[in-house]
């Protein structure tokens, strides 16, 4: 199915009516996007007399959500983009079996700009929107410490790009409102509300949005972060928050990874998960809360702490993750995520397994 055609079919679908208990995925690309209602009927028996029937109730929607980590289009990625189509390769099958996927695009989209003072600078042309959208990629967090790597203008053209591609990207903008404003969605009827922001502290300060600066939201701007969730829960459904944290090379959250998380899932987030570890990091609940540190890299350029990658499939009921399923897979030679199986698999899963102890997240929603 095209992405032009998921779209259309997207929009349809957001006025299905959704009832009140919403008020407060290897496969093929076969149902993404579509709504099923679902309403009790009453039937009389054949001996009994005929009584009015029931008032149908509407059950909860359920959605079928996707997370993928860093993405970039660099070195040996970016030769992908000479066809962005299937610049992701057969692992996008997975990515457009959702309702909504989402990824972290860890580069500037610019050709122009001053290189910051970093060690590691990222860039990629302007087609990497159109390859994301062919792999089904609904919006990109921008919320990361490459955006800025040739400044403000390099910002800013990543934004024009978005723009002109017609391309969702949250987490950074022309001033602090835009930065920290939520992308609004709705899918199947259920309003979804994503916020990007970042805690890497390398250049966090030039970084930062003003109100006459562009730059990228901040989670050290506590008082705004929250806010910024909040509000968010009040013109949504369901609240996501995509971070930028951690340290790179350590499967463990840190203690400022777990007091931000927490203080997310008090202010109203249902969802709280992010990358940049280049390692991939466990998952669980904290409360009602669903929390995954880090998602590792995906569509990458060269060496890096881990080849471990994969994609998060969560299955949400109302504002309940109901179903967390990691797929794992690996950052092949082209750059490009493959999933594996057998050992492959096993020695991944093990290793999640021994991250979910250093978490402090329980293994079961409540």
């Amino acid at each position: 199915m095209s992405s032009t055609t998921m779209r259309a079919r997207r929009a349809t679908l957001a006025a299905i009516t959704v009832g009140a208990a919403l008020a407060g995925c290897t496969a093929e690309p076969s149902n993404r996007a579509t709504g099923r209602e679902s309403a009790a009927s009453a039937t009389p028996s054949a001996t009994a007399s005929p009584s009015p029937a029931a008032p149908s109730v509407a059950a909860p929607v359920e959605l079928r959500l996707a997370f993928a980590g860093d993405v970039h289009f660099t070195g040996r990625t970016l030769r992908l983009l000479d066809d962005p189509e299937t610049a992701f390769g057969r692992i996008a099958l997975v990515l457009r079996d959702a309702d909504l996927t989402l990824l972290n695009l860890e580069t500037a989209v610019t050709d122009r700009g001053t290189p910051q003072p970093k060690r590691f600078h990222f860039r990629s042309p302007k087609t990497a929107y159109a390859a994301l959208r062919a792999a089904g990629i609904d919006a990109a967090s921008i919320a990361n410490n490459h955006t800025l790597d040739y400044g403000q203008v390099g910002l800013l053209d990543t934004l024009d790009a978005a723009a002109d591609a017609d391309f969702p990207v949250f987490g950074a903008g022309r001033d602090a409102d835009a930065a920290y404003a939520p992308w609004l969605t709705t899918v199947k009827g259920v309003r979804i509300a994503v916020l990007g922001m970042s805690q890497v502290h390398e250049l966090a300060a030039q970084w930062k949005p003003t109100d006459s600066r562009p730059g990228v939201a901040m989670a050290f701007d506590g008082a705004r972060a929250t806010a910024a969730v909040r509000a968010a829960r009040n013109q949504a459904d369901l609240v996501i928050v995509f971070m930028h944290w951690g340290a790179e090379g350590s499967s463990c959250p840190n203690g400022e990874m777990k007091t931000f998380a927490s203080r997310m899932a008090r202010a109203g987030a249902d969802i709280v998960l992010g990358t940049h570890a280049h390692t991939l990091l466990a998952d669980g609940w904290l409360g009602e809360t669903y929390v995954h540190y880090g998602l590792g890299n995906f569509l990458w350029y060269g060496n890096s702490h881990s080849t471990d990658s994969g994609i998060l499939r969560l299955t949400v009921r109302g504002r309940t993750v109901m179903r967390n399923e990691f797929l794992p897979a690996t950052v092949s030679g082209t750059g490009r995520p493959v999933l594996v199986s057998g050992a492959a698999k096993e020695r991944i899963e093990d290793k999640l397994a021994t991250a979910k102890r250093c978490t402090g997240l329980t293994m079961r929603r409540p």
